[in-house]
C-alpha cells in the first residue's frame, strides 16, 4: 500500500489534480481511497458527480459512539472510496483539530485493513500547516508528502512554507517533501520561477501539468477528465504523473 499526502494553497487545483489521479489508478485497476482533509469538504466532489457526501465529523457529531466505518466514505467513480474529513461547525473549534480527529477516527476504524486500498491520498488544505493539518506528515499516515504549485507568488509562498515544515518533521525521524507537481496557470517566467522553487526545496518537478480547458470543463461539471472526456490526452498526463508518485521510493 502506499500512502500520500498532497498539498498545496486553496485554488492551486489540488483536488482536482488529486481526484484525476485518483480516477486514472482507478482505471488501472487500484483501490484507490482519497481522504479530504479540508472543512470545505468538496476534494472528491468530481468523483462522486456532486453527489451529496457527509463529512465524517458531521456524522460523528450525529452518532458519537455509534459512527461505523461504512458511514465514512462512498463509492465513487471506478471505484474510487471517497472520504470527506469535513470542518467544525463554523465559528466553534478548529479546522486542523477537526482534521486531526476525523483521521483518528478511520484509524480507530481499522479503515487500512478493512477496505485494503493499493493507494490512499491524502489532498490537504496547505495555507496553513499547523497541528491538524499537518497530520498526514507524520510517518504512520503518509509514506510520501508532494506540493502542488503553479508560476503564481502565493503558490509558491505556500509551498516554501510546506517546505518549512517538511523540514522540522525530518528532523523529528518523519519523511521530507518527496517532489513538486506543476500545474501550471500560463504566468510569466512560470518554468523559471517552478525550476527555483525545486531548487529552493531541494526536491525534483515530478510531473507537469499544461493550463487545460479541458481540465476546467471537466471539473465545472463536477466530473473527472476521464469520466468526462476520456479519450482526451489529458488523462494520460494524470496516469503517468500518478505511476511516477506511487513508484518512487
Amino acid at each position: 500500500m502506499k500512502r500520500i499526502a498532497i498539498y498545496g494553497k486553496g485554488g492551486i487545483g489540488k483536488s482536482t489534480t488529486v481526484s484525476n489521479m485518483s480516477a486514472a489508478l482507478a482505471g488501472k485497476g487500484y483501490t484507490v481511497m482519497q481522504i479530504g482533509c479540508d472543512p470545505k469538504a468538496d476534494s472528491t466532489i468530481s468523483l462522486r458527480q456532486g453527489r451529496n457526501l457527509t463529512p465524517v465529523l458531521d456524522t460523528y457529531r450525529d452518532k458519537i459512539k455509534d459512527i461505523q466505518l461504512e458511514d465514512m466514505y462512498t463509492i465513487g467513480y471506478n471505484g474510487v472510496i471517497c472520504v470527506e474529513a469535513g470542518g467544525p461547525t463554523p465559528g466553534i473549534g478548529c479546522a486542523g483539530r477537526g482534521v486531526a480527529k476525523a483521521l483518528d477516527l478511520l484509524k480507530q476504524k481499522n479503515f487500512e485493513e478493512v477496505l485494503h486500498p493499493d493507494v490512499v491520498f491524502y489532498d490537504v488544505l496547505g495555507d496553513v500547516v499547523c497541528g491538524g493539518f499537518s497530520m498526514p506528515l507524520r510517518k504512520n499516515y503518509a509514506d510520501n508528502v508532494y506540493v502542488i504549485s503553479s508560476g503564481e507568488q502565493m503558490a509558491i509562498y505556500a509551498a516554501m512554507n510546506l517546505g518549512l515544515a517538511m523540514e522540522n518533521f525530518k528532523r523529528r525521524g518523519h519523511n521530507g517533501l518527496s517532489g513538486i507537481i506543476a500545474n501550471k496557470r500560463n504566468v510569466n517566467g512560470e518554468d523559471e520561477k517552478l525550476h527555483t522553487l525545486s531548487e529552493d526545496l531541494e526536491c525534483p518537478i515530478v510531473g507537469t501539468i499544461e493550463h487545460s480547458m479541458v481540465v476546467k470543463r471537466a471539473s465545472d461539471d463536477a466530473l473527472t477528465v476521464a469520466e468526462a472526456f476520456p479519450d482526451d490526452p489529458m488523462v494520460d498526463v494524470y496516469t503517468k504523473i500518478a505511476m511516477e508518485i506511487i513508484n518512487r521510493d
